[in-house]
């Protein structure tokens, strides 16, 4: 193997864990999957309360984010997906502990699995590579949280489009260009790694 296959488009990072069979192919993306919804629920509870709004700062779009880029569409959607069908289902591991379905909050999460499965997708094409790329990649993640998160919070605080907006995206945008940094360093590095 040339020592550009691993950084060749196609693969995300998780490809690049060894599985010998199928079956073992299909333990370790359960495992992956598993332990994407875990890492999303623990950064979850990194949370900072912000005056005036319901949502919070959290991890946990960072981690979704990641979890996507690493784990590519299927397996990161797949693993946001779980992280949100347990949290609905009552496991505390939404931001703060909170969990359960009436949480106004709950359009972020759900906009988490849209987003991971498109920064998965675009990681797949190579959109995790350089620096530049990565941070394109993931402020498109964070929109698509947003374009689920912000009307479902219209919808559910009875709030109008301009509320929802000053309370759920304003205060966050200087957050999420810090965890577009954090991102832009972390996975071209991972690829060079990988060399």
């Amino acid at each position: 193997m040339s020592t550009a296959a691993p950084t060749a488009p196609g693969l995300v990072l998780a490809d690049l864990l060894p599985a010998s069979t199928a079956a073992r192919a299909r333990l370790r993306d359960a495992a992956l999957v598993a332990g994407g919804a875990v890492l999303t629920g623990l950064a979850a509870q990194l949370s900072v309360p912000v005056p005036h709004s319901p949502v919070p700062v959290t991890g946990q779009t960072f981690a979704a984010l990641l979890v996507g880029a690493a784990l590519g569409a299927r397996r990161g959607a797949a693993s946001l997906a779980l992280y949100a069908l347990a949290g609905m289902a009552g496991l505390p591991w939404f931001a703060g502990g909170a969990s359960g379905w009436s949480m106004p909050t709950l359009g972020y999460v759900l906009g988490m699995v849209l987003a991971s499965a498109v920064v998965g997708a675009l990681a797949r094409r190579g959109g995790d590579r350089t620096v530049l790329r990565t941070a394109g990649v993931m402020l498109l993640g964070s929109a698509l949280v947003y374009a689920v998160g912000v009307p479902y919070l219209a919808h559910a605080a009875h709030l109008s489009a301009g509320q929802a907006v000053r309370l759920g995206l304003r205060p966050y945008l200087l957050g999420d260009a810090l965890k577009a940094a954090l991102a832009m360093g972390a996975l071209p590095t991972a690829w060079r790694l990988t060399r």
